[in-house]
C-alpha cells in the first residue's frame, strides 16, 4: 500500500489514495501507521475517495483509530494532493466529510502548477441553538454555551463550546505557553457535558486581530495545529468580543487565517499545505 505524508501547519496526516488502493481496516491502520515510535508517526489517518455528492470524500480518523468529523487542514492538504497528483484539475473542489460537503478554493502558481495557498469554506459555526441537530455534541442548554464556568479540581474555567461540524471548546487565559495541556485538555475532553468528547483550545489574545492558541484535540492529544479549532477560535473570540471576526491564529505549527464572514454565515480557513514524504508498506 503506497501513502503520502502531509502536513498543514504541522498538522501531520498519512494520506491514501482510495481509487488506488485498498484497505480493509481504516481504525486499524490508523492506529498502527499513527504511531510516532512503531509507524510513520502522525496525528492520524486521511483516505481519499469516491463521493456521489462532490468530487471527492474524506475519509478522516485520528491517531487512536477513532473516525474524525472534519479536520481543515487536512481538508487543505486533500486539495493539494487531488490537484498536484492529477486526480483533478479542477481549482475549485467540493470535497464531502463526515460534517458535509466544504468548498475548497486552490490558488496555484501559475509558474510551476503547484499550489499555494488553499481556502476552506469551513460551513456554518453553532454557538447555540434548540435544535438538537444543531446541539448534537453539546449536553447544554440555549443561552449557556457561552463563557460557561466549569469546575476541575481548584481550578474555574470559562468555556465557550462552539461546533464548526465538530465540538469544540474554547478557553481563553492569560498565558498559554506554560500551562500542563495535556493534564487540561485531557480533562475537559472527557467533561460529561461532551457524550462523543471534544477537542479543546487554549487562547491567548495578542490584540483584536492576532491569537495564539494550543490545541488538545480528541484521540489525537496536543498537536501543532487544528483549522477547525483555529476557526472556533476566533468564532469564539468575536462572539465575546475579544477580537475581530478576521483575525492572525498562530499556533504552535504556523499560522492559520480566519475569517467569520457573520452575513453570510460562514467561517474561511486559509493556509498552506505541504508534502512531506512518500511511502509504501
Amino acid at each position: 500500500m503506497r501513502f503520502e505524508k502531509m502536513h498543514a501547519a504541522g498538522n501531520d496526516y498519512i494520506y491514501v489514495n482510495l481509487f488506488e488502493e485498498k484497505v480493509d481496516d481504516f481504525a486499524s491502520l490508523s492506529r498502527q501507521l499513527s504511531n510516532r515510535n512503531f509507524g510513520v508517526g502522525s496525528d492520524g489517518l486521511v483516505l481519499i475517495g469516491p463521493s456521489d455528492i462532490g468530487d471527492f470524500f474524506m475519509h478522516m480518523f485520528n491517531a487512536d483509530g477513532s473516525e474524525g468529523m472534519m479536520c481543515g487542514n487536512a481538508a487543505r492538504c486533500v486539495g493539494k494532493y487531488v490537484y498536484e497528483r492529477g486526480l483533478t484539475n479542477k481549482t475549485e473542489i467540493e470535497l464531502e466529510t463526515r460534517s458535509g460537503l466544504k468548498h475548497l478554493s486552490l490558488k496555484v502558481n501559475k509558474h510551476n502548477n503547484k499550489v499555494g495557498l488553499v481556502k476552506v469554506n469551513m460551513g456554518r459555526a453553532v454557538l447555540y441553538s434548540d435544535s438538537k441537530d444543531d446541539n448534537e455534541f453539546f449536553q447544554l442548554s440555549l443561552n449557556r454555551m457561552i463563557d460557561y464556568p466549569v469546575q476541575l479540581e481548584e481550578h474555574k474555567y470559562r468555556i465557550t463550546f462552539v461546533s464548526m461540524g465538530n465540538p469544540h471548546a474554547v478557553i481563553f487565559m492569560n498565558d498559554i505557553s506554560n500551562m500542563d495541556i495535556k493534564n487540561i485538555g485531557c480533562k475537559i475532553e472527557h467533561l460529561e457535558h461532551f457524550p462523543e468528547r471534544t477537542n479543546v483550545e487554549f487562547v491567548e489574545v495578542v490584540s483584536s486581530k492576532q491569537l495564539n492558541v494550543r490545541v488538545w484535540e480528541r484521540g489525537s492529544g496536543e498537536t501543532l495545529a487544528c483549522g477547525s479549532g483555529a476557526c472556533a477560535a476566533v468564532v469564539a473570540g468575536a462572539v465575546t468580543g475579544r477580537c475581530k471576526p478576521k483575525a492572525s491564529v498562530k499556533l504552535k505549527g504556523g499560522t492559520l487565517e480566519v475569517d467569520w464572514d457573520k452575513n453570510a454565515d460562514r467561517v474561511y480557513l486559509t493556509g498552506d499545505a505541504q508534502f512531506v514524504f512518500k511511502g509504501e508498506l
